[in-house]
């Protein structure tokens, strides 16, 4: 085994395939992560069909190549283990495909549902495609007699002579190429019939991923044939323009995989942080709501785990606030703030946001200066109290928009004028 240091494309390709497997292992470890919080099939396909190609990139770095041949005691193991993470990303990608339901068909916000008998009778067949192909390559593989001399870039064209190690070649580049067509016809289906929004831009980046990386398949397939025919001075397109379309195919894969949970992640703190001011009038209002002291704004800016719950939470406090500020709420101030909303031409959630927004102000007032509270049968039911679940971050969200903006103190003024 050479001991010699990396050349220069071996540098590149270290640096090209680490930082691919790494970045796709981070998001595969989110992926595991949430499937730990909330186990689904879906979410689990969906790990897997990330970690398995990432491990396969970190295995074909040349450097970590060699130390797998290292330690192992046998000269081009990794290529297996390189090819057997590529399969397994295959065999992933093509259940989650079957997994995916269309939208029209599907509750809620989940992209994937196991549909019933159908579905799984369409999984098992695929699987059972691999569960007889990755072990006849395996022995393929074994038998071949690939084991020197070490090539960790050019294993392909170097080995396809041999007829057991081109058939090995061939079933792989078989099973990754179904792979890539299915899940690509697949989501293209999907992102045409989703509305715009993150979603459908990483389902778009996932199948345009998966044509890209149909080239490497080309690439392969026309070198690995020339090399078993002995046709020489087309190696360059397994070595360089194979490995191109690789890595660009897994860098749109990973990121449209990742791209809708990241822009979900991102939307979930932008609403903790936006709660802030509506939490920090409930919180004057009655500090016993609370289970802790506002947290200090470094906290604040550093809250990048537990959103959901942080959220939650937070929603319950507001609400609490809420229902401790009515008997405060002033029917003037209330129709203050309908007043102004018509004449902005507020829609019916913004114009609920700003009524609340507007009345929670003036029962904060009222509630420090000593106002006696409103009698139950005299107080004033708000807008948005009955909001579903599903809409009510959404409604809370717009009524802390609006808790000091300029519209909220016009209406204030205008309930003050009109005493």
């Amino acid at each position: 085994m050479s001991d010699v240091a990396a050349t220069p494309p071996e540098a590149l390709f270290n640096a090209v395939y680490l930082t691919i497997g790494t970045i796709a292992w981070v998001v595969a470890a989110l992926k595991f992560r949430a499937w730990h919080r909330d186990p689904s099939p879906g979410l689990l396909v969906v790990a897997l069909t990330i970690a398995a190609p990432a491990t396969a990139f970190l295995a074909a770095a040349p450097v970590l190549y060699r130390t797998i041949d290292r330690v192992a005691h046998r000269g081009n193991l990794a290529t297996l283990v390189v090819y057997l993470g590529i399969t397994g990303f295959s065999a992933a990608a093509v259940v989650l495909a079957r997994m995916w339901t269309p939208p029209k068909e599907r509750a809620g916000v989940r992209v994937w549902e196991v549909a019933g008998a159908e579905t799984w009778r369409q999984v098992r067949r695929r699987l059972a495609a691999f569960a007889v192909l990755v072990p006849v390559m395996i022995v393929l593989f074994f038998v071949g007699g690939a084991g020197s001399p070490e090539t960790p870039l050019t294993f392909d064209t170097t080995f396809a002579t041999r007829p057991g190690i081109a058939l090995f070649l061939v079933l792989y580049q078989g099973l990754f190429g179904f792979a890539l067509i299915d899940i690509g016809r697949v989501c293209e289906g999907h992102a045409a019939r989703l509305p715009a929004g993150p979603l459908r831009w990483g389902i778009r980046r996932i199948a345009l991923g998966g044509l890209i990386a149909c080239g490497y398949v080309l690439c392969k397939l026309v070198a690995i044939g020339a090399a078993f025919a002995e046709v020489t001075g087309v190696e360059w397109l397994s070595t360089a323009v194979g490995p191109a379309f690789a890595a660009l195919g897994a860098v749109l894969i990973t990121v449209g995989f990742a791209g809708p949970a990241v822009a979900a992640w991102a939307r979930r703190r932008r609403d903790y942080q936006a709660l802030r001011p509506l939490w920090d009038l409930a919180y004057r209002a009655d500090e016993r709501l609370a289970l802790e002291a506002p947290p200090s704004a470094w906290t604040e800016r550093l809250a990048f785990q537990d959103l959901e719950w942080r959220i939650a939470r937070r929603g319950l406090e507001i609400r609490d606030g809420q229902l401790t500020l009515r008997p405060w709420v002033d029917p003037a101030v209330v129709a203050a703030a309908a007043e102004v909303a018509g004449r902005a031409g507020l829609d019916e959630g913004d114009r609920a946001a700003l009524t609340v927004a507007v009345a929670l102000r003036g029962a904060a007032v009222a509630l420090r200066t000593g106002t006696p509270p409103r009698p139950r049968e005299d107080q004033v039911p708000l807008p948005g109290l009955d909001t579903e679940p599903a809409e009510e971050r959404t409604h809370l969200v717009r009524v802390a928009r609006w808790l000091y903006a300029p519209l909220t103190g016009e209406a204030l003024a205008v309930a003050e004028g009109a005493r």
